[in-house]
């Protein structure tokens, strides 16, 4: 295998060639090595536990004693992971960047995952700027003469890689895909560890899309072997687990329990929690997603679950996205800034000791949310939430009974998904679209709720079921709009056919399709042969199997 042929098919000039050195490559490679059996080991035990289920979601009986046990709790907060009441998100592109580091938020997460399209150049240029912005060398002029430049002091850097799922065409062991994960894991790691140290602060991460606590396990082995390959003490790592899927939010004490030294919490993500409720329940019809609010039973049960298992195990639990774009007209502005903050008042009451947001407008409302009920506490761990009792029972009540979808819902889940999917093949992963700040996560939830209502025949409320054929149309008139609004041009005409090509796909799929990002990289961003998705793909032969056993 070590002789194996090392190929990358993206460009390594240029500035390219600081990040992608022959030493950070080898790094990557080594990871992917040591870890890519077990990755894909834990794919296929995914696809097994989605098709073979015969029972409701339920706790696990193998890990009770972990659930159980009040002695155990992870370490003890990084200082700068101490407050972290406003969170901002946002893509590594280079003016964003420089805007979310002179934001006022606490933490910045650098997220290489869904509000960031895949593109060779967003992916090894957002490393670029994260090295140059610890370096004190960041700055964009735009082409109008515009410049943007680092303020001086920055929030704590936190990395969120892509998810497991995905592979990073570009760089291949023997023909074979690397991990996109431990892609963007080994290079900012191999690249600012060590800067991230000498600043007083460390290698902080985001882990997204984990579906059980074995995946958490798999990135704890990766954090032990990097910090020790490159001499990084032990624990220095820190990470954050998004618990955006039903499988994890049943295992959430077994996902700290296993990343205990280096764990740095639990985060509530609404879309992508909504989206696998959609994949795990497709019988269970869910309303048009702004009438599924946090305050449903299910929503409720999943997020004070979530608090008093972070809190019972001193561990941060951090709330949801404020996706609001602030408007230009105050009116508007003012209705969208009290909603943020309703929605701030309701997480900090329930317990969470900070919260992220989309957009640099937004931080001055949750900081000041956050700031009345803390105080000058740096969080609320110690509120144990010892009156919140959960059972699966709970977390599984959608009660869904009788939903309609109105015509203007709809059409909204199909501009959405089809403007954002044609903006990510563009190369933008993070776009403003009526007034909120969407990613991968809302694509996800728009085009998943259209599935299950095609696949249910949903009633609309002007009488006619939600059908592929009504789709279908729906997504000719929104290109029909557009053309005769002169909003498109060759290159953006080609990618709205494409995105309105692998939404029909999607949408007449048997079973709902895993991931959108997954075919659309495949297809039309991988830079070489497209290669099956990881959850196809037979894991090969490895004493690691028995790290991977249910």
């Amino acid at each position: 295998m070590a002789n194996e042929e090392i190929t990358i098919t993206g460009t390594t000039e240029g500035r390219y060639a600081e990040i992608l050195t022959p030493e950070a490559i080898a790094f990557v490679v080594a990871l992917d090595r040591e870890f890519g059996a077990r990755r894909v080991q834990l794919l296929e035990r995914r696809r097994r536990r989605r098709t073979t289920r015969t029972t409701e979601l339920d706790f696990l009986p193998s890990t009770q004693h972990i659930r159980d046990d009040p002695s155990w709790t992870v370490a003890a907060p990084a200082h700068d992971l101490l407050d972290r009441r406003v969170e901002i998100t946002g893509p590594p592109e280079r003016k964003m960047t420089i805007n979310a580091l002179n934001s006022g938020a606490k933490v910045w997460m650098a997220d290489f995952e869904d509000a960031t399209a895949p593109t060779w150049e967003n992916v090894v240029l957002g490393q670029l700027n994260l090295r140059d912005a610890l370096d004190g060398d960041l700055d964009f002029t735009t082409p109008d003469g515009k410049e943007y430049k680092v303020n001086g002091w920055i929030p704590t850097i936190m990395v969120r890689p892509r998810g497991w799922h995905l592979p990073e065409c570009h760089v291949r062991i023997g023909g074979r895909a690397v991990s996109a994960t431990l892609f963007d894991f080994g290079l900012y790691f191999f690249h600012c560890a060590q800067r991230q140290i000498d600043r007083g602060s460390g290698p902080y991460f985001y882990l997204p899309k984990l579906e059980s606590h074995l995946e958490a396990r798999l990135w704890n082995d990766v954090f032990v072997w990097a910090q020790e390959t490159c001499g990084i003490p032990r624990g220095t790592i820190r990470a954050t687990v998004l618990i955006e899927t039903i499988t994890a939010a049943f295992e959430m004490d077994e996902i700290l329990y296993e990343l205990r030294e280096h764990s740095a919490g639990l985060n509530a993500g609404r879309w992508d929690y909504l989206f696998s409720m959609i994949k795990n329940r497709p019988d269970v019809v869910l309303p048009e997603r702004s009438q599924v609010t946090m305050t449903a039973p299910f929503m409720r049960a999943y997020t004070e679950l979530l608090v008093k298992t972070c809190h019972r195990r001193n561990a941060h639990a951090i709330g949801g996205m404020a996706a609001v774009v602030p408007s230009r007209d105050p009116v508007a502005a003012k209705r969208a800034l009290n909603q943020v903050r309703q929605d701030k008042r309701r997480e900090v009451g329930d317990g969470f000791d900070g919260s992220w947001v989309a957009h640099p407008g937004l931080v001055e409302t949750c900081r000041d949310v956050f700031d009345q009920w803390l105080g000058d506490e740096p969080h609320q761990i110690v509120r144990k939430r010892d009156d919140v009792q959960v059972t699966a029972t709970e977390l599984l009540d959608v009660k869904a009974v009788g939903v309609q979808v109105s015509e203007v819902a709809l059409r909204n889940n199909v501009s959405v998904a089809l403007r954002y999917i044609a903006a990510w093949l563009g190369g933008r992963g993070a776009v403003a679209l009526g007034g909120l700040m969407e990613d991968a996560a809302t694509a996800e939830i728009c085009r998943a709720q259209l599935w299950q209502w095609i696949n249910a025949s949903t009633p609309t409320d002007y009488g006619v079921p939600v059908s592929a054929a009504l789709v279908t149309r729906m997504l000719r008139e929104e290109l029909d709009v557009l053309s005769e609004t002169g909003a498109l041009d060759e290159d953006s005409a080609r990618r709205f056919g494409q995105a309105r090509t692998l939404l029909t796909v999607l949408l007449t799929e048997r079973t709902c399709p895993e991931f959108l990002t997954l075919p659309a990289y495949l297809r039309h961003m991988s830079g070489g042969a497209a290669v099956a998705a990881p959850e196809t793909t037979a894991a090969p032969e490895t004493t690691a199997s028995a790290s991977v056993a249910a």
